[in-house]
């Protein structure tokens, strides 16, 4: 396995919510899988976690070493957690075959929040 691309992005809180209170379904529905938005609302502090998979989105895209280009598309980043609590990253579509042009296999991710910031670091890996 080699390294191909490191990401990283910071977020603050409160601009996500900020976002979810002007545009509510409509930006949830545009950034995030179902899965996503069934996850982060079961969560005592939902905004925390939109706010933790915006940053990761970001970092992935970060590590594609492109940032957001045409062909990406955000709900085609999806955050999943493992039954350990691990975050892992799914990629579909147009998302998935950019990356595997770009040699990427895996990507390795970390996420943490607190009360005013998120943040992730992502690692996009070859074989």
């Amino acid at each position: 396995m080699q390294i191909l691309g490191l990401g990283t992005d910071i977020v603050e809180i409160s601009r996500i919510a900020s976002m979810i209170d002007r545009h509510a379904d409509h930006f949830l529905d545009r950034t995030f899988s179902k899965s996503e938005i069934e996850y982060c609302s079961t969560k005592k502090n939902a905004t925390q976690h939109y706010a933790g998979r915006w940053a990761a989105k970001e970092a992935v895209m970060k590590s594609f070493g492109t940032g957001f280009v045409k062909g990406i598309h955000w709900t085609e980043i999806e955050v999943i957690s493992q039954p350990s609590g691990r975050p892992d990253v799914r990629l579909s579509g147009d998302t998935e075959r950019f990356a595997a042009d770009c040699g990427i296999a895996k990507i390795l991710l970390s996420i943490s929040h607190g009360k005013e910031y998120a943040t992730a670091t992502a690692i996009a890996c070859s074989e």
